[in-house]
């Protein structure tokens, strides 16, 4: 990732996470990641509607802090976001999105956090959001395929790294 797209990107999340919760709507078409559970709710207690399979396409109906709703088949529910590959940049209104950033993860309102390395408290004060360069951003994504062939290219190999044990 080139110095240009990483700062893009650090803004475009600097700027979704100064702000407060985002509720956004018509985001597209997007791929399961993995198997997922249709959820009820944007919680990770909610009830399971129905189970979706890995590269299962789905349509994005709306975004509500790390939660998508998506809309499977015949079936809708809500999926956790890092689950979801978006097909196409998305259009979006922010409004906040403070519910991705504090990691709340059920209706106990449970928190857990990450970090983003590079950005002080400053720069994520006065990030503002660009679609524009998120679409940059996205530009610079590969298929498996091409990323097996570099790996394959620069004679990496496979690697099994096994979970950190539970704290």
């Amino acid at each position: 990732m080139t110095p240009v797209t990483r700062l893009a990107a650090a803004i475009g999340l600097g700027a979704l996470l100064a702000s407060g919760q985002l509720l956004a709507a018509g985001l597209g078409n997007g791929t399961l990641t993995r198997a997922e559970s249709l959820r009820e709710k944007p919680f990770a207690d909610a009830k399971v509607l129905a189970p979706a399979a890995a590269g299962a396409k789905v349509e994005v109906l709306v975004r509500e802090g790390g939660w998508y709703q998506v809309k499977a088949g015949t079936k809708t529910g809500w999926v956790r976001m890092l689950s979801v590959r978006r097909s196409a940049a998305a259009t979006t209104t922010a409004a906040g999105i403070a519910g991705v950033a504090s990691g709340r993860t059920g209706t106990g309102k449970v928190v857990s956090t990450t970090g983003v390395r590079g950005l002080d408290s400053a720069e994520l004060a006065t990030a503002t959001f660009s679609e524009e360069q998120i679409a940059k951003a996205e530009k610079n994504r590969v298929s498996r395929k091409d990323a097996e062939a570099f790996a394959k290219a620069g004679k990496l190999t496979v690697r099994d790294v096994k979970a950190l044990p539970a704290p």
